[in-house]
This record gives structure tokens, sequence and C-alpha cells, in this order.
């Protein structure tokens, strides 16, 4: 079992920046895949940033290409979402997943086999 949970969200004005975290613990050597979606009232969920942790390789959304960075700290056992010029658009929960799958970019990160609760992010106009 993967635990998840991540942290970090807030009010933030549009053009801001934020930087939201996901600390993973118990069998989570075996994660292959980390990433980010988002869900916002009433929209389907939106897979925003995918990291292949044994290759390095990273996929960004188009909506948030250019504008956000997922990376991980392995020895902190951490994951990080850096999302810079924030738009009111960017509006909503967001959340951390894992999975073991080799197919990282294949799998939508909502459907990875672990998730977190969830860091709501709020930005205005």
């Amino acid at each position: 079992q993967v635990e998840l949970v991540e942290s970090g969200g807030g009010s933030v004005q549009g053009g801001g920046s934020l930087r939201i975290s996901c600390r993973t613990s118990g069998y989570a050597d075996s994660v292959n895949c980390m990433a980010w979606f988002r869900q916002a009232p009433g929209k389907a969920r939106e897979g925003v940033a995918t990291l292949e942790t044994s290759g390095g390789r990273t996929y960004y959304s188009d909506s948030v290409k250019g504008r956000f960075s997922i990376s991980a700290d392995n020895a902190k056992n951490m994951l990080y979402l850096q999302m810079n010029s924030l738009q009111p658009e960017d509006t909503a929960m967001y959340y951390c997943a894992a999975d073991a799958t080799l197919g990282c970019f294949s799998v939508p990160p909502d459907e990875y086999a672990y998730r977190g609760q969830g860091t709501q992010v709020t930005v205005s106009a």
C-alpha cells in the first residue's frame, strides 16, 4: 500500500506562483509513475503533469506546459508541483497519484492505483 498526502494548496492572485507537495509512504519503492491531476467543480478530471521515476521523463498537459513543473526528492519521499503564472482557470482540487505501471504516459493519472485526498488551489482574477 502506498500512502499519499498533499499539502501546500491555498489562494493566490492571478499571475502568482504556488508549490504544492505530496508526501509518499508505504511501498513507495515499487512506484514507477507519479503524477498530478486536478478537478474543478463541474469539470472532468485533468492530468496535468506526470513523472516517470525510473527514467525521469515528464509529461505536461497543453494547458499547463511552460508554466508548471513536476519534480521529486526521493531522499525525502516528496513529489512537488511548481505552478507559475497561475490563472483563474487553474482553480481546482489537485491530487497526487502514483502507480507501479510501466506505462506512465498511457494510463491517465486519475486511473493510477493510488491517490491522495487532494489540496485546493484557488486563483483569483
